[in-house]
């Protein structure tokens, strides 16, 4: 099956169980969302998924095309078609922009492809233009002295030069100003097709006013306990979370 699926996924921290029984199907070609209160395990799902290793998958699957990532490192994970924007992304001190993104290309190519440098700059400068990213950052640091929104506008950079095959964007609104998150939803959504499968991970109803959701789930204490249309994100920011703590399971 062409999608990214998640099998009773049981996540742990310092032996404190933060997922539990997990499972989400992210077809190809369509955008999901998730969201719930803070606690939930919304980001430990997302840095489980990448391979962090301060996260311990205890039991389940995760399958890219039928693929599974569980145990793999996060570099392998990477080249099987994951890409993860992080709430936070990480300063790299000495690494530029595009030397980053050239070796995370090249590392992706099959025996007997070759890097062609001219189209590979042909292809930054676009996508760069189109995000109001300076050419002048293609020498810059990863991240190093970047507003929130310059970093931000990096990851959707790094996700459109990669290409790959599902991403997971883990609050990649926060702290973003309006003009900033329109232009990374725009990047976001200039990618949206066929061969591409997102997974949103969000508080906040504004983001998805931009990135349409095909689906919204409603995760609470390690699970997702409801799922619907792009309406229920709408309940959500009207209610709140509270009223969702009934479709939760009960624990024996």
């Amino acid at each position: 099956m062409a999608a990214l699926e998640i099998k009773n996924l049981n996540v742990s921290i310092e032996d404190k169980q933060i997922l539990k029984d997990f499972s989400l199907t992210v077809p190809k070609g369509e955008v999901h969302a998730i969201m719930g209160p803070n606690g939930t395990g919304k980001s430990t799902l997302a840095k489980a998924l990448a391979g962090h290793e301060d996260y311990q998958i205890d039991s389940g699957e995760a399958l890219l095309d039928g693929n599974n990532i569980v145990g793999m490192e996060p570099d392998e994970i990477s080249r099987e078609g994951l890409f993860m924007a992080f709430q936070y992304p990480s300063e790299i001190p000495g690494v530029s922009i595009a030397n980053f993104i050239r070796a995370a290309i090249t590392a992706r190519l099959e025996e007997g492809q070759t890097f062609k440098a001219p189209a590979f700059y042909q292809e930054l400068y676009k996508q760069m233009d189109a995000l109001q990213i300076p050419r002048e950052f293609t020498s810059r640091s990863i991240n190093e002295g970047f507003s929130g929104g310059e970093k931000k506008r990096c990851e959707i950079l790094q996700m459109a030069m990669l290409k790959p095959k599902y991403a997971i964007m883990d609050e990649t609104d926060s702290g973003l100003d309006i003009d900033a998150l329109r232009i990374v939803s725009e990047g976001v959504n200039a990618m949206r097709g066929p061969d591409l499968g997102i997974l949103v991970i969000t508080h906040y109803q504004r983001l998805l006013n931009y990135i349409k959701p095909d689906v919204v789930h409603v995760m609470y204490d390690g699970r997702i306990v409801k799922s619907g249309g792009p309406e229920l994100a709408l309940e959500l920011e009207d209610k709140g979370y509270d009223w969702v703590k009934e479709f939760a399971p009960v624990e024996a």
